[in-house]
C-alpha cells in the first residue's frame, strides 16, 4: 500500500441535472453561487481537487452546461487551496489556445489549475457543433498529440511539433505556468489505457469492485513502467454515506426507482456503441446494468454506499489495490460533502495512520 494518503476529488456540479439520471430530489444546482458555496466547503473538508464538466449539448436530464474553464476560474478564485481540474475535448479546443488559457489561469491561481483532457465518445455532441468525429484509437492518437503539445509548450522555449493532428513551429509561450499542470484524462479501453502509460499524469477509471480496479491498475502500471513513465490512478464513486447502512441503501433504492428509463436508455445506447467502436469491442460502459448507468460513470460499483466506518474501510481497500484518488460524486453536495469531510474523511486518515504502523512493524 502507497505511503501517501488517498487524495479526494469532487464532480463540480456545472452541469444541470445532478448527477443521478433520477427523478429523485437532488438539493444540487448548476449555477455559480451554490458552487462557490460548494467549492469552499469541499476545500475546509478535506478536498484536495474539484473535477468540472464539459458538455456542449443537452441530454441525459442534462439542460444547462457551464463551459469548463471559465467556471473553473471562478471557483478558484472563490477558494485558496483547491485545485480545479478543468475538462477540456480536443477538437473544439485547440492546444495552443489551451495551453496559454491554462498558463494563464495557473499564474493568476497560483498554480492550482489543471486539466482532465476527454477524448469523446458521445458522436451526436461533435455532429451537432460541426466537429469532425474520428474513430475511436483516432480519438485517443489525437488527445496524445494534444497532451504532449500541452507538455511541450509549457516546458520548452521554441517549440516544434510534427504530429498527425497538431503542428508547431518554433513557438514559445510567455509566461508559462509556475509549474506544470497536472494532466488528467479518463477511458478503460486499450488505447486509453495505453495512452495514458505514455504521457497523462493521471487515469480516472470508471467505478468498479478493488478486483476489476486492481486489473486495470497493474495493466497501467506495467505499461508506464515499461515507458519510464509514472501514473497515478483515480477512481469514480457515487458516496451515499448515512447514520446507518440501511438509510444509505434506501437512498440507493429510491434513485434507481426514481430513474428515468428514457434517459438512462439513451445514454446506455449511445455510450455502448461508443465503446463497440473500438477494436477489443468494448468500452467503459461494456458491462453496465440499467442500474448502473444511472449513475454516468458507474459510481454505484464502488459501493461506498454505507455508514461512515463502512466507506472509509473500503476507501482504504480501494487504496491497496493502487488507488491514489477517489472522485466522488453526490446526492445533495453542500451538505454530503460537508458530512464527508466530518465523518468519513478522519476515519480515513485513521486507517492509513494503522496500516502504516503495521507496514512498518
Amino acid at each position: 500500500m502507497s505511503q501517501q494518503a488517498v487524495k479526494f476529488a469532487y464532480w463540480v456540479p456545472n452541469v444541470s441535472g445532478g448527477l443521478v439520471v433520477s427523478k429523485i430530489e437532488q438539493r444540487t444546482h448548476w449555477g455559480i453561487d451554490y458552487n462557490r458555496k460548494l467549492a469552499q466547503l469541499a476545500e475546509a473538508a478535506g478536498f484536495e481537487y474539484g473535477l468540472t464538466q464539459i458538455r456542449f449539448t443537452a441530454g441525459y436530464g442534462a439542460e444547462n452546461q457551464h463551459e469548463s474553464v471559465a467556471f473553473s476560474h471562478a471557483l478558484l478564485a472563490a477558494t485558496t487551496t483547491l485545485k480545479v481540474i478543468a475538462a477540456i475535448l480536443p477538437g473544439p479546443w485547440q492546444p495552443a489556445l489551451a495551453a496559454k488559457q491554462l498558463a494563464t489561469i495557473d499564474q493568476l491561481t497560483n498554480g492550482r489549475i489543471a486539466v482532465n483532457i476527454v477524448s469523446g465518445w458521445f458522436k451526436g455532441e461533435f455532429q451537432a457543433i460541426g466537429e469532425h468525429w474520428l474513430e475511436h484509437d483516432e480519438r485517443y492518437r489525437r488527445s496524445e498529440e494534444f497532451i504532449r503539445a500541452l507538455k511541450g509548450i509549457w516546458t520548452q522555449d521554441d517549440f516544434t511539433f510534427k504530429g498527425d493532428f497538431y503542428r508547431f513551429n518554433h513557438y514559445t509561450l510567455k509566461p508559462k505556468p509556475l509549474g506544470q499542470p497536472e494532466v488528467f484524462q479518463g477511458g478503460s479501453s486499450r488505447a486509453a489505457r495505453d495512452m495514458a502509460a505514455r504521457v497523462s499524469d493521471w487515469y480516472f477509471t470508471n467505478g468498479n469492485t478493488p478486483e476489476g480496479i486492481k486489473a486495470q491498475v497493474d495493466d497501467i502500471r506495467a505499461k508506464a513502467a515499461a515507458n519510464n513513465h509514472s501514473v497515478k490512478v483515480g477512481v469514480n464513486a457515487f458516496v451515499i454515506a448515512r447514520d446507518t447502512e440501511e438509510e444509505a441503501r434506501a437512498v440507493l433504492a429510491e434513485i434507481i426507482d426514481k430513474a428515468d428509463p428514457e434517459a438512462v436508455n439513451a445514454f446506455g445506447d449511445a455510450a455502448k456503441q461508443a465503446g463497440k467502436a473500438s477494436p477489443e469491442g468494448e468500452g467503459n460502459w461494456a458491462k453496465s446494468s440499467f442500474e448502473d448507468l444511472v449513475q454516468y460513470n458507474d459510481g454505484f460499483k464502488t459501493n461506498l454506499i454505507g455508514t461512515p466506518q463502512q466507506i472509509a474501510e473500503r476507501i482504504v481497500a480501494l487504496k491497496a489495490v493502487g488507488v491514489d484518488l477517489v472522485l466522488a460524486g453526490f446526492l445533495h453536495f453542500q451538505e454530503e460533502v460537508e458530512y464527508f469531510g466530518k465523518r468519513v474523511l478522519p476515519l480515513v486518515r485513521e486507517l492509513e495512520a494503522k496500516a502504516a504502523i503495521k507496514q512498518v512493524a
